[in-house]
This record gives structure tokens, sequence and C-alpha cells, in this order.
């Protein structure tokens, strides 16, 4: 009689989760970008996760030196922050991640804009970027937990379909041709968009 053999767990997937607000990193207020980042991508990756948090100032040195952390040290494919992406002084997210960068992917913010102003004309103040570093995709996002779910799912209608996707849909694919991890969603959550020879056989309904 053969014993069974039982494949080896999934590495866990490597990403970062920044928050940056001078206010919540010095203790004035709770931040709530962490938890609601943690809280989303738990919900849309069947991917086992092994999140490296950060909360900290808007400094754009700072900033900076915790995403090369996160990508060159701690081996990060996905890196989300979220915070200071709008036009007051104190707002450097996105030149803290420019500076950073190997390769701009511009899009991403586009279609972050493009649901945003789905519901308020101020959208457009708005300065997420996206990039490559190494085998990493770091991204700006909103910094309110609603909006950070919106622009991450995008819109569902009353039917449940998405008439306007969220940037999520793309990501696995981008971290697939920079050749990070393969990243699988839940459907309900994210549908995931894929060429057809891109995808892999899981066994995944």
């Amino acid at each position: 009689m053969t014993a069974a053999t039982t494949a080896a767990p999934a590495e866990p997937v490597r990403i970062g989760i920044v928050s940056i607000s001078d206010r919540a990193s010095s203790g004035v207020y709770q931040d709530e970008g962490l938890p609601a980042l943690q809280q989303w991508l738990g919900s849309a990756l069947h991917n086992p996760v092994a999140f490296v948090p950060r909360l900290i100032a808007d400094d754009q040195a700072l900033i900076s030196q915790t995403l090369t952390e996160l990508v060159d040290a701690e081996g990060c494919a996905l890196v989300l922050t979220t915070g200071g992406t709008g036009p007051a002084p104190r707002d450097v997210t996105p030149e803290a991640t420019l500076a950073v960068a190997d390769k701009v992917m511009p899009g991403f913010g586009e279609q972050m804009r493009q649901i945003s102003l789905q519901f308020v004309p101020t959208a457009i103040l708005s300065r997420q970027v996206a990039v490559i570093r190494g085998r990493a995709l770091i991204i700006n996002l909103p910094g309110q937990p609603k909006s950070i779910r919106q622009t991450l799912e995008g819109l569902r209608g009353d039917d449940g379909r998405t008439p306007v996707p969220g940037i999520f849909a793309a990501v696995p694919y981008c971290i697939d041709l920079i050749g990070g991890p393969y990243l699988e969603t839940r459907g309900e959550v994210c549908q995931a968009f894929r060429p057809p020879a891109a995808r892999r056989e899981t066994g995944r309904a």
C-alpha cells in the first residue's frame, strides 16, 4: 500500500501595505488604511498572504526608503500605499514613489481617477501613480477605506456585474509579466483578467 503524498503548501505571497499619514503615524487618530487594505486583499486572493505593514509620516525620503525596503529587503511582490496623493504641500507619496521606479505604469492612475469621478468631481485632484521596481508592482491608492475598495474592486451594478472594472483585475497579469508569483483572485470579489495563454490550471473553480 502506497502512502498518499501531500502537496507542499503554497508559499505565502509577500505584500507590503503602507499607510502614509502624519496624524495617524503620530497617534492623533487610529489608522484605517492598513486594516482596509488587509481586509480587502484577504477577501480577494486565494493565495496565502504574508502582509508586511508600515505606518509612516508624510515624508518623501521616508516613503521612498520604506518602498525600497519592502521590495529589495522584504521581497514583496506587490506594495500598496494609501494616503498622501492630493495637492496639499505634505502630499508627497507620488513623488516618493516615482523616485524609486524602474518603469511607470500610468494606466493604473488613470483608471483610479475614472472610478472616483463617478462619485466626486474632485477626483481630478488625485495624483495616484503606479510603478515597477525590480519584480514588484507598487501602487498608490486613495486614503479612504471606501475609496480603496472601489478602486481595487470596481463599480458593481444592480445585476452584480462591474461596468467599470477595478484596477486589481489587471494586477495579477502585470505581476506575471515582471516575473512575480501567480496570483489567483476570488471571482465574487474581483475577476482577474489574463490572456488564455497566460492562465494556469490550478484546480480552483
